[in-house]
């Protein structure tokens, strides 16, 4: 299964009040791992780089403005062939990234997308309800190093890249990209008749804790609850 996580920046929240793209990254995952293709382009907006959106992402109408337009032939012409029939992943991209995009190709005369879309904030609320759910929040409840991103600010390749390891998590962590049928299938086909015996490798980097000090908390209080007998004291 192919997929392509991607991240857009702006001058602003909304293409309605004349907003528009000036970053788009892209970043490819093959049954669930990243491949290491990746797609990147800056956007000549055709207007003025508002402070707010500036202190975000650093890029200014000055930087941009020899850099391709939308519709030019290396930006979003580009970014529809690298995504392909792909299914898509963004991070807040049902509200955000998929309209605006939308909005764009459209202003530029381009096919719509209709690919599938999965939207990672709505992801990382269902599992994990009542916590923070911005990409920084994620990656530090899954351990991946955000040093560059609080150094240099966003960028949108730099957030895919983010946001790819960050679904990885989501969906099962070191087991993402694992293709057992091929992976049997070359066992079978040893020249010396001979199963290859499997490796178990763990985390190069284990992840950091996922219970808060509240959520300890309250189980200790729910523990000391259930009586001397209990289970949970025996275990203890």
């Amino acid at each position: 299964m192919r997929q392509v996580v991607f991240d857009l920046e702006t001058t602003g929240f909304k293409h309605s009040e004349g907003h528009r793209i000036v970053e788009i990254g892209g970043v490819e995952l093959v049954n669930g791992a990243v491949t290491g293709r990746n797609f990147h382009t800056y956007v000549n907006p055709e207007r003025d780089m508002p402070e707010a959106a500036f202190q975000v992402h650093g890029l200014s109408a000055e930087f941009l403005s020899d850099k391709p337009l939308f519709a030019d032939q290396s930006a979003a012409p580009a970014l529809l062939e690298f995504i392909g029939d792909a299914e898509m992943i963004a991070h807040n991209g049902l509200a955000f990234d998929l309209p605006f995009l939308q909005a764009e190709l459209d202003g530029a005369g381009l096919p719509a997308l209709e690919n599938a879309l999965t939207d990672t904030m709505i992801m990382a609320r269902r599992k994990f309800p009542g916590a923070p759910a911005s990409l920084d929040a994620l990656c530090a409840r899954f351990g991946i190093d955000i040093n560059e991103r609080q150094r240099e600010g966003h960028g949108a390749l730099l957030d895919s890249k983010l946001l790819a390891a960050v679904y990885i998590e989501l969906t099962g962590g070191a087991q993402a990209g694992l293709d057992f049928a091929r992976h049997d299938a070359a066992e079978e086909d040893r020249d010396d008749g001979r199963r290859a015996r499997s490796v178990v490798r763990s985390r190069p980097r284990p992840l950091a804790p996922r219970l808060t000090d509240a959520e300890r908390a309250a189980h200790e209080e729910f523990i000391g609850d259930l009586g001397e007998t209990s289970l949970w004291h025996r275990l203890a």
